[in-house]
């Protein structure tokens, strides 16, 4: 088997476990029920996003559909560190609103150990982060 080979087969499965990632993330929403707010909606767009990028540029890699991919990829883990951040926002709020005294400091380190997981919407970016190292010196993308 060349490298050539062996690179197209490392590529298509990441591309497969980037697909997998974000469908599965996509159920796990769904099964916590993260629907109550509008924003949380958002995790669903983004993970629908990354699935379809990444199963468009598995089954047809063309010049402009690694780009596309990449784009597509920036903003998914944009919008993944904005779910970290509202996160940890919800907590610290929560925190709060059970302790109103409680020092900025002490609110914040309660904040990345609250309800909200710190690192759930995470999968996002790795499974973006994934699908873009697939790309990664992609010979079509390569100036001849």
């Amino acid at each position: 088997m060349s490298a050539d080979e062996v690179l197209g087969q490392l590529r298509r499965f990441l591309l497969v476990l980037s697909v997998l990632l974000f469908c599965g993330a996509i159920i796990e929403l769904w099964l916590v029920g993260h629907t109550e707010d509008p924003i949380q909606w958002l995790a669903f767009a983004l993970a629908g996003l990354g699935a379809i990028a990444a199963l468009v540029g598995l089954i047809f890699p063309g010049r402009g559909i690694v780009r596309l991919l990449r784009i597509c990829m920036a903003v998914v883990v944009v919008g993944s560190l904005f779910g970290i951040y509202e996160h940890v926002i919800g907590n610290v709020a929560f925190e709060r609103e059970i302790h109103p005294d409680m020092s900025s400091g002490q609110a914040l380190w309660k904040g990345l150990q609250g309800a909200n997981p710190l690192l759930a919407p995470g999968i996002l970016a790795i499974a973006a982060l994934l699908a873009l190292s697939a790309t990664y010196r992609h010979e079509i993308t390569s100036p001849k």
